[in-house]
Parts: C-alpha cells; structure tokens; sequence
C-alpha cells in the first residue's frame, strides 16, 4: 500500500500517515500490539507509527524496532493502562494519562491521524466521545465492521454503541456507513438495508418504519429491510446493514459464538477415529479454505463513527494478525479521508431534507 497524496505548489506529493497505538490495551497487551506494529511498518513505507504506553516497558521491547525504523516509529510515553473490566465512568475520571487517553489525544493534538485499540470498549468509546466532541449533524456514535458472508463480508452497524436508537440515529447510521463502505470496498454506491424481522413493509416496529421511510427519501441505494440470513447468506447482496447497538450486538456474538461451535465440532468429528483422520487429512486444503475465509482476525477492526477523528477499536483478544488488520482498517481510512467524507455527506443530507 502506498501513501496518500496531496497537491502542493501544482506537485503532488506522497504524505506518510501516522496512527497512535494504544500499546497497553487488549487482554495480551504488548505481546499482540508490538509485533502487529512492527508487521505494518514493514509493509508500509509511508506509516508513521506511535506507540504509546510505559516508556519502561516499552523501550526494551521495541529497541530492535526503533533502530530498524529510525523516524517512522516511536514511543509516547503514558503512566497508567485502562483495565478491560474497568467502569467507563472511572476510566475517564481516574485514568487521564492512560495509553487509551493519551493515543486518543494525540489524534486530537493533530499529532496522529488515527488511534487503534484493543483496550475496553465502553473507555474507548466514553473517552473518544469525550476527546473528540462529536461530528456536527451526529446525534450517537456508532460502531461498525465487516462479517463473513457468501458473497464475502457484509459491513454492519451499530454494533453496541447504543442500546437504543431513534429512526433518525438510523438514518445518520446509513450516512455514515455507506462513506466508510466506499472507502474500504472502493464501491460507489453501496446498497444498504435496514435489519428487520421481516422483508415485508407491514413488518417491524415504529421505530425502523420510520428509518425505513427517511432512507427511502435519501440520496443513498436502500434496497429495503433485510432479515438476519442477510448477514451472512442472504439471497442478495448487501454491502452494510444498519440496526440499532441492541441488536447488532447480540447478532455480532450469536454468529460469533456459531462459528465457535461449528470449529468445535468438526474438530470433533475428525478426531474420532484413524479413518476421520485420514478423511481430515484429504479435506485439509478445502477445511483450511473455510477456515481462512471465515477467520475473524481477517474481519477485526471496528470503526467508531460520528466522531471528528478517526478511532478503530480491535477486538480484546486479538492476535497480532488480528490486530494487523485493525492498523490496516484505520491507514485505509485515513488515506481515503473518510472523516471529512462523512462530514460533507451529513451535511448534504441535511440539506437535502430540509430542501424537500
């Protein structure tokens, strides 16, 4: 991937990005953000990265990686970490110079472009919210990333940032995603639906029938409610599904928790005897096929929208190939200018209803 360009005295020139890491967040810390970091500057020759945590632990850890990179990684120094059972509420309050806060600082100070997280989800969102302000035109925030689906993944939000949305926290949802889907997928005009229970217009409660009826009258390519099976084997394809966080959240672990239990159990079967072995053997380039294209490292990176900066929240268990592809989600992001492209698209739609 190379960098992005801007036009300067009539020359375009090549611009490096610089995304903030929060070094310290995740259940394994330092052991999945250090390798992940080093891993992208290697494949990135215009990253900047800065990684921010306890200068102590760091330093050691990243000696190797400070020579080998010179100007393009380096280390903010930060005294406490954010604890993944940790209240939001005390988070903000008592941890004003964790490596959560500081990486989202940075991002307002204009130091970085963007900050990855692995840290927990209700801090990161409390903080950023609080750091950042949100995006004029926004309402909520809302979190969104990608599931596996036959067609290949489908972008879905909210995925938890609100328990409850409006009709009009839905439309702004539909807004926001479609930006953030034309910059990953490089489509034009990605088809959205609305998750509902049933296809059928009679179907559903207020609340999406209102959603439904503000999208139809927009400038984006609604195609209508989907059901559930559209996350990952509707019949047609849907490049960003919007629901409020209630729901989203709890499809995002139920798929989550099938994948567990389909994994498990052909594990399982192929364990049983000398011949299942054998069979697992003969099937394992097909097994491993599947396994890569349901992988959900590949799928990791979700994005925390309606804010003004850009905030990509990696899972907390994530690996270093996990958390790899969060850092890509945000250089991607930042490279397309999603932030802006949002603000402008807000502002037109706006513009448009108060037009009609």
């Amino acid at each position: 991937m190379s960098g992005f360009f801007i036009r300067a005295f009539g020359v375009f020139v090549d611009v490096s990005l610089i995304i903030s890491i929060d070094a310290m967040g995740g259940d394994h810390g330092t052991r999945t953000t250090i390798p992940a970091a080093l891993d992208c500057l290697r494949n990135n020759p215009n990253l900047q990265l800065i990684l921010v945590g306890d200068e102590q632990v760091l330093m050691p850890l990243l000696e190797q990686g400070l020579l080998e990179f010179k100007d393009r990684l380096s280390i903010q120094h930060a005294s406490q970490c954010v604890a993944m059972d940790e209240s939001p509420a005390k988070a903000l309050k008592n941890k004003k110079d964790s490596s959560m806060r500081v990486a989202i600082n940075l991002v307002r100070e204009g130091r970085a472009d963007a900050c990855v997280s692995a840290g927990n989800t209700g801090a990161l969102m409390a903080t950023a919210r609080f750091v950042l302000k949100m995006m004029p035109g926004i309402d909520r925030p809302a979190i969104m990333s990608s599931m596996p689906s036959i067609f290949g993944h489908t972008h879905v939000l909210d995925l938890g940032a609100n328990v409850d949305s409006s009709a009009e926290n839905l439309f702004q949802f539909a807004v926001m995603g479609t930006e953030v889907v034309k910059a990953l997928e490089n489509t034009a005009s990605p088809k959205v639906g609305l998750l509902n229970i049933g296809e059928e217009d009679t179907k559903g409660n207020e609340q999406v029938k209102s959603a439904a009826k503000l999208l139809e009258n927009s400038h984006l390519n609604y195609i209508g409610y989907v059901e559930g099976n559209s996350l990952n084997a509707g019949d047609e394809k849907v490049d960003l599904i919007v629901c409020d966080g209630f729901v989203g959240n709890i499809a995002l672990k139920s798929i989550e928790g099938a994948a567990k239990m389909i994994t498990s159990i052909m594990k399982e079967s192929f364990a049983k005897n000398a011949l299942t072995k054998v069979v697992a053997l003969m099937a394992y380039p097909v097994l491993k096929a599947i396994k890569d294209r349901i992988d959900p490292r590949l799928h990791n990176g979700a994005s925390f929208l309606g804010l003004k900066g850009l905030v990509i929240k990696s899972h907390g268990g994530a690996d270093a190939l996990a958390f790899k592809t969060a850092i890509h989600v945000a250089e991607v992001e930042v490279e397309k200018n999603v932030i802006q492209k949002i603000s402008e698209q807000v502002e037109h739609a706006l513009s448009r209803r108060e037009n009609v």
